[in-house]
């Protein structure tokens, strides 16, 4: 036997780090499981929590393109607008979306509770001042979002190993459940009015 093989057999087999977890595409979230999500936001007072929510799921976009939207993308004047169009990080395509009166209710209580203005990173980061809430922090938020109504989890938020570790690209989007709680990934074209 030589040294290599010896060595092999001696030293102890490593836990794989997903053993144990649900792999694969996350189910979507039920239109029952969003409005239960919105309620319990409403009822527990969490401003900012409701607008990221009823954003992430109007846009579709990306965990880390719902963090790093400034005050500029959904109320340039201070309001929120109907329509808004961003640029993906990850491809770099503009996406236009349309927001909800429900959002646009939700977007303008954060702002007069925030005192946020034009310029600002709507969900800045409380650690650092001028930079926009981390993906990581975005992935706990929707993780607590979930499981405040009862539901595993893990079965519904992306997450991976050493996420502090990735660049910003493959870091937790969490927008997988709020994506596929929609009929497609692909953002649809918006509506005539």
């Amino acid at each position: 036997m030589s040294d290599n093989e010896a060595c092999r057999l001696k030293s102890p087999t490593r836990t794989p780090w997903n053993k144990g977890k649900l792999m694969g595409a996350k189910p979507p979230l039920r239109p029952k499981h969003v409005w239960s999500i919105r309620a319990r936001l409403m009822v527990d007072g969490r401003v900012r929590d409701l607008a990221m929510f009823n954003l992430a799921i109007d846009s579709k976009l990306r965990g880390c393109d719902v963090v790093a939207l400034k005050v500029e993308d959904v109320a340039p004047n201070g309001y929120p607008v109907e329509r808004a169009t961003i640029r993906q990080r990850k491809t770099g395509q503009p996406v236009k979306f349309e927001l909800s009166e429900q959002t646009r209710q939700a977007i303008e209580d954060y702002l007069r509770a925030s005192g946020k203005k034009p310029g600002d990173f709507l969900f800045s980061s409380r650690r650092h001042s001028g930079r926009f809430m981390t993906t990581r922090q975005y992935a706990r938020l929707v993780s607590e979002w979930i499981g405040s109504i009862g539901l595993v989890r893990d079965a519904f938020v992306e997450t991976h190993e050493g996420d502090s570790d990735l660049p910003s690209d493959r870091q937790p989007t969490c927008g997988a459940a709020f994506a596929r709680s929609h009929e497609n990934r692909e953002h649809s074209p918006l509506s005539r009015h």
